[in-house]
């Protein structure tokens, strides 16, 4: 089973196959993988309140931090087991400059971090609902067309990142323009599909399989670097339009 999500890919579902046979009371669950996903993010919420007001003092740190999150996520993918102690780590740092990135956008536009905050949720919210009512269904194609979406554009955040290392100017994230804008909404559109293929991946380990407990931390992590994602998206979609 391919996933959307790069966290939850084919290996990682074959991961967890592979561990079916836990024993009784250690295995994934959804209530375990709720209570887990919440903590994450009441993490990052503390994050971005330290770093949102203390945004002048935490600046000079954030490329060390972005970086050191960046670390922690990529052991965490490729060391699952790792999830229960190096997650909330990783929400915490990330947290932290989610604050500072949100504070600057504060600076320049009134109340625009309260309406991305709330978008995110609504959006979290409908995908949700779309997904319990099956007005999608995530079936191969559609995750297919997700992966290649989602793969791209993770290319394109890893090339614009090495650029912008070396001082090289990305003109996506300092443009305004209608193509900028346009590009903006499908990201976000794509990183909302994400959800549904986050949501049966949860499914199939919680309903179908008795996949190992650390597991819910690494689905709860998952969901939270998608949450984070759309809100940096929608935060800078708006940031554009309020621009024109």
């Amino acid at each position: 089973m391919a996933q959307g999500n790069p966290l939850f890919n084919e290996r990682a579902y074959e991961q967890a196959l592979q561990q079916q046979r836990v024993r009784v009371g250690e295995e994934m669950t959804l209530q375990g993988t709720i209570n887990k996903t919440c903590f994450l993010l009441l993490l990052c919420v503390v994050g971005g309140f330290l770093g949102f007001n203390h945004a002048a003092a935490m600046a000079p740190f954030m490329w060390p931090i972005v970086i050191g999150a960046f670390v922690v996520a990529m052991i965490v993918i490729f060391k699952k087991t790792a999830a229960p102690l190096l997650a909330p780590v990783y929400a915490l740092a990330e947290g932290l400059a989610l604050g500072v990135i949100s504070a600057a956008y504060q600076a320049q536009s009134a109340g625009i971090v309260g309406q991305a905050i709330a978008i995110t949720l609504l959006v979290f919210g409908v995908m949700l609902f779309i997904y319990r009512t099956g007005i999608i269904k995530v079936n191969r194609t559609f995750i297919t067309g997700v992966v290649a979406a989602t793969g791209g554009i993770a290319l394109f955040y890893l090339i614009s990142l090495v650029l912008m290392l070396f001082g090289v100017n990305v003109a996506y994230f300092s443009s305004n323009s209608g193509w900028a804008i346009a590009i903006n909404v499908f990201i976000c559109i794509v990183a909302a599909m994400n959800f549904l293929i986050d949501f049966e991946f949860i499914n199939q380990l919680t309903s179908q399989l008795s996949a190992p407990k650390y597991m819910e931390w690494y689905a709860g992590f998952s969901l939270m670097v998608t949450l984070v994602w759309l809100y940096l998206e929608i935060l800078r979609l708006l940031g554009r339009s309020r621009s024109r």
